[in-house]
Parts: C-alpha cells; sequence; structure tokens
C-alpha cells in the first residue's frame, strides 16, 4: 500500500505556473516608458449602445517604441474611443488623423519610476504569497501520505521535490520583478 502513495508534483508545478503567469499578465498593465498594445485593453468604448474593448473596435498597433496608434473601424466611433481613451486614467493624450487615434507615449518622471517599481515590488509579492500557499499544500499532502504509511525516505524526497520547485519559482518571479524593474527605470 505505501508504495501507491505519490503527491501530484506536476499539479503544484501548474498551480505555481498559473502565480507566475498572473504575474506576467499585472506586469504587463504596468506603464513604463515604452509603448505597448496591451496598456489599452482596459479600456473600454461605448460602442453600439454597449461598452466595448477598444480592440474590438480597432486595430491596436506598435509602430515606434513610444507611440499606440489605434486604427478604428468605424468613423462614427472616432470621437467616442478618442473620449474613451482621455477618461481611462492613462494619462496620455490622443491624437485624431481621420480614423487613426495616435497615442505618443510620454517619458515617465523619477518619481513616477519609483512609485511603479514599488507597485511591481507589491504584485511580485503577491505571486511569492501564492507559490508558498501551494507549497503548504503539498508539504499538507505529504503529512497525509506519512499518515497513511508513507516510509520516512519518500517523505523527505518529496519535501525535498516540493522546495526545490518552489525555490525555482520564487527565483523566477525575482527574475521577472528585476527584470520589470530595469525596465521601468530605463531612461
Amino acid at each position: 500500500m505505501a508504495d501507491e502513495i505519490e503527491i501530484d508534483i506536476d499539479d503544484l508545478e501548474r498551480r505555481m505556473e498559473g502565480a507566475m503567469a498572473s504575474l506576467k499578465h499585472e506586469f504587463s498593465s504596468l506603464r513604463t516608458g515604452r509603448a505597448s498594445a496591451t496598456m489599452v485593453e482596459p479600456v473600454m468604448v461605448d460602442a453600439y449602445g454597449a461598452m466595448t474593448p477598444i480592440n474590438q473596435v480597432g486595430t491596436v498597433n506598435v509602430p515606434e517604441p513610444r507611440m499606440v496608434t489605434i486604427n478604428v473601424w468605424d468613423k462614427g466611433l472616432v470621437n467616442k474611443v478618442e473620449k474613451a481613451i482621455r477618461e481611462s486614467g492613462l494619462g496620455i493624450n490622443p491624437q485624431t488623423n481621420g480614423t487613426i487615434i495616435m497615442l505618443p507615449i510620454p517619458e515617465l518622471n523619477e518619481e513616477r519610476r519609483r512609485e511603479l517599481t514599488k507597485v511591481a515590488a507589491q504584485y511580485s509579492e503577491s505571486a511569492r504569497v501564492a507559490i508558498r500557499n501551494v507549497r503548504r499544500d503539498g508539504m499538507d499532502q505529504i503529512k497525509k501520505a506519512k499518515g497513511s504509511g508513507m516510509s520516512e525516505d519518500d517523505v523527505k524526497f518529496w519535501e525535498t521535490e516540493v522546495q526545490e520547485l518552489t525555490n525555482r519559482q520564487i527565483a523566477a518571479v525575482d527574475k521577472a520583478l528585476e527584470a520589470k524593474q530595469a525596465e521601468i527605470m530605463q531612461v
């Protein structure tokens, strides 16, 4: 019976990877001095009587490192898209040229960059906590298996496996944070 007890390390790894994916998504929403199509994703436009994501009323492009363009498909929606961008809190002043709305990304000042690095650090700490929670779940599984007759050697083996997985994932979070902070502070 004791040989049949096994810890699902793949499930733990998948859950830890989910925390990492969530962190990357949160990082992509942070506005650095560089243009990104994902920064306009949260903007909703009042189109055809419903709130619609901006990428469903036009094509979002990044032609230059400091410029996002939106080619609005329906000429009647250009003013609504422009208004939605102004009211979104992105801090970007849109410029219209026919059906193309250009969003020049301004330089970030030093104070704003420091604030953004703190926000990035908070996001990464949340990811670390989520990874540690998955680790705790794995250790609980091992304790239950020990109670069901798992040998001491197997207990040590699985505890080591779970801890190494946790260490790898937290190192990946730290590396992603370091890269994001470097990107934010880059002038």
